[in-house]
């Protein structure tokens, strides 16, 4: 049985709906639904009822770079203390495998086309220092535990995801997300200008939730690796020419008004998903385009259902 962790957030609840589509048994779990991970017994006391065979960790604390200044200790602590209880947990139930998604912000700062051979070649950016650091370091838990346990965890290193059920608030949400809130409400309410954060230069490559999801799943029974595995197509775009398909997508005529004041995080993140693609035997294949138009769509008719 398949339990995931994280199942009512924005990641999670795609995993569910592809597990179910695929008629594969599972449990959900998140702190909304009544196991805070945080907490190292109650965890331990779950998994040892439930025995889950195999885990799909999606449960994380994590924002923007604005949500994540502002709230450093919380990501520090937060997510450790989620890993350590989780390795813990499936150690002491028996649990076969754990799916484990990375950010590729773990990567060092001076990368540019994220390899794995070079994950530990340098500090992190300074940006996302402490979520890439805790994201790194579930790798080295999974690593400790393999070690002394056995425990067979799979980290698959995925870029920043989009797509219906993502966040559209300007701070937490990520540069797409909040890109697709602040033009919609620019339309809708006929402002003249949008504001974008930072140069409008630093390119990311971003996968799409469903993309995101199906990887995690193929996870489940992939080959055991203990290294870390991208999943990606080396293929970005930077944030201005984003934020101009998102207004064209929106039909948004104003002006774009590029902010240098605000940060824009690393220069460039696009992933060489070779590996991945190997162990997998599957890429990421949704067209970004496409992929917009649908998070836009779904964006919208949240809103209409709102009001």
């Amino acid at each position: 049985m398949i339990l995931v962790t994280g199942a009512t957030g924005f990641v999670g609840r795609r995993v569910c709906r592809q597990l179910a589509a695929r008629g594969l048994a599972h449990t959900p779990t998140s702190r909304s639904l009544g196991l805070d991970l945080r907490d190292a017994a109650a965890t331990t006391a779950f998994f040892r009822e439930l025995r889950p065979t195999q885990v799909i960790h999606c449960a994380a604390h994590v924002g923007g770079i604005q949500w994540g200044a502002k709230r450093p200790v919380e990501i520090f602590q937060h997510n450790l203390q989620m890993t350590l209880s989780l390795c813990e947990a499936a150690q002491a139930s028996g649990v076969q495998r754990i799916v484990n998604p990375i950010s590729n912000c773990a990567y060092p700062a001076q990368a540019t086309l994220f390899k794995e051979d070079e994950f530990w070649d340098g500090p992190l950016h300074e940006s996302v220092l402490v979520y890439g650091f805790v994201r790194k370091a579930s790798w080295v838990a999974s690593w400790a535990w393999r070690q002394q346990h056995g425990l067979d965890t799979l980290n698959l290193i995925l870029s920043n995801m989009y797509g219906p059920g993502d966040h559209f608030e300007e701070e937490r949400s990520h540069a797409l997300g909040a890109l697709v809130m602040k033009i919609v409400r620019a339309h809708q309410q006929g402002l003249p200008e949008v504001v974008v954060w930072g140069s409008g230069t630093p390119v990311r490559e971003w996968l799409h939730v469903d993309d995101g999801a199906e990887a995690l799943i193929r996870g489940l029974d992939a080959p055991a690796t203990a290294e870390p595995v991208n999943v990606g197509v080396a293929h970005g775009v930077s944030i201005m020419a984003m934020a101009e398909l998102i207004r064209d997508v929106v039909g948004y005529r104003g002006r774009l008004v590029l902010d240098p004041a605000k940060p824009d995080g690393a220069p460039h993140k696009t992933v060489d998903g070779t590996r991945g693609a190997a162990l997998l035997g599957w890429r990421p294949s949704r067209d970004f385009e496409a992929g917009v138009r649908e998070t836009v769509a779904w964006y919208l008719q949240s809103l209409a259902q709102a009001s």
